[in-house]
């Protein structure tokens, strides 16, 4: 049975602010960030939630969810940028290993981090099973999931129906998608950018 799903980015950073690789790196929700988000107001009560482990993310659920425990799930958490965690286009432009890294269209591991094909069989499991779970418990409910933007990437790459590229799902902090998923078929259908603000 189909549950409907909320995708949701996590706010700003300062990282984000500066337009750096925030992966693995825990930072918190700017003074930005966190405007931004109780200016969103408050979204509708889902059946589940569930987050990344990192700070963003739990300091984004308590925001837009304040009355609803979330779950967690580690591997929800964004990719492992390596020894480009931190740095800027600006700061890496020059440097051999990320010019080869953006040839390949960002399919070779990072120097040091995490394998970003590994990182997206990862977030389509991690989905999966938790659709899955929640369609068992909530027939025809609805699931939010607070995580990053390499996420939302994967997981929409992989379930999209009709299907489209992983960086054709990008998503602003705060922002993300709508849709319905069947957890049977694997199908995430009638996807639509979240309303913000």
């Amino acid at each position: 049975m189909k549950i409907q799903v909320y995708l949701i980015r996590h706010g700003k950073t300062a990282g984000n602010l500066k337009r750096a690789y925030i992966g693995s790196t825990d930072q918190p929700l700017s003074k930005q960030g966190r405007e931004e988000l109780l200016a969103m107001g408050r979204l509708a009560v889902p059946d589940a939630l569930w987050r990344s482990p990192l700070r963003r993310c739990g300091e984004t659920a308590a925001i837009l969810y304040p009355a609803v425990p979330a779950q967690v799930c580690a591997d929800l958490r964004e990719c492992d940028f390596g020894a480009f965690e931190g740095k800027t286009y600006d700061q890496l432009k020059d440097e051999p290993g990320y010019r080869r890294w953006l040839d390949c269209g960002g399919t070779v591991p990072f120097p040091g981090g995490e394998d970003p094909m590994a990182f997206r069989a990862r977030s389509r499991l991690a989905f999966g099973s938790i659709a899955a779970d929640t369609a068992k418990r909530y027939p025809g409910g609805t699931l939010a999931v607070v995580c990053h933007g390499g996420t939302i990437m994967a997981v929409l790459e992989a379930f999209s129906d009709p299907r489209s590229s992983f960086y054709d799902w990008q998503a602003p902090n705060g922002g993300g998608y709508r849709f319905f998923y069947d957890p049977d078929l694997g199908r995430a259908e009638g996807i639509i950018p979240l309303a913000r603000g």
